[in-house]
C-alpha cells in the first residue's frame, strides 16, 4: 500500500510538473494600430509535434466599427511571401492557428503584423513587424 501512495505522489507531481512547463512556454501578444487590435497569446510548438511552428491564438478586432474599413493580420513564415488572414468588418474574429513551413521540421522565424485594410488609393495601417524567432 504504501508503495502505491508513492507512485501516485510521484505521478502527481510528474503531471503537474509538465501543465507548469506547458503553461511557461506560453506568451502574451497585444498588437494594435489605429481601427485594429490583435490580443492573445503565442506559443512555439514543440519539435516532437506536427505542424511544429508558432501557435497564434486571440481575437482580430476591429476597433472603429464604423470607419467602413476591413482588418487584416500578415504573418510571413521564413522567407515565404507575406500571407494575410482577414479580419470580420465590425467585428471581432476567432483566431486559433499554427504557422510553420511545411519544408523543414522545425519553423524558426515568423514575422506578424496587424493591418486596417484602407482600399486600394490609401496606405494601409499597418502595426510595426513583430519578429518571433526560436531558440
Amino acid at each position: 500500500m504504501r508503495k502505491f501512495a508513492t507512485a501516485v505522489v510521484a505521478a502527481g507531481l510528474f503531471f503537474g510538473g509538465m501543465g507548469v512547463a506547458v503553461a511557461s512556454s506560453t506568451h502574451d501578444l497585444v498588437m494594435r494600430t489605429p481601427g485594429v487590435a490583435f490580443v492573445g497569446t503565442y506559443a512555439w510548438q514543440p519539435t516532437t509535434k506536427v505542424p511544429s511552428g508558432l501557435h497564434v491564438k486571440g481575437e482580430l478586432r476591429d476597433e472603429n466599427d464604423n470607419d467602413g474599413h476591413n482588418v487584416y493580420l500578415r504573418v510571413k513564415v521564413e522567407e515565404y511571401p507575406w500571407g494575410d488572414l482577414k479580419g470580420v468588418q465590425r467585428g471581432d474574429m476567432k483566431v486559433d492557428k499554427v504557422y510553420t513551413d511545411g519544408a523543414v521540421l522545425k519553423t524558426k522565424e515568423v514575422r506578424m503584423q496587424v493591418c486596417l485594410d484602407r482600399g486600394s488609393l490609401r496606405p494601409d495601417y499597418c502595426s510595426r513587424e513583430r519578429l518571433f524567432s526560436r531558440k
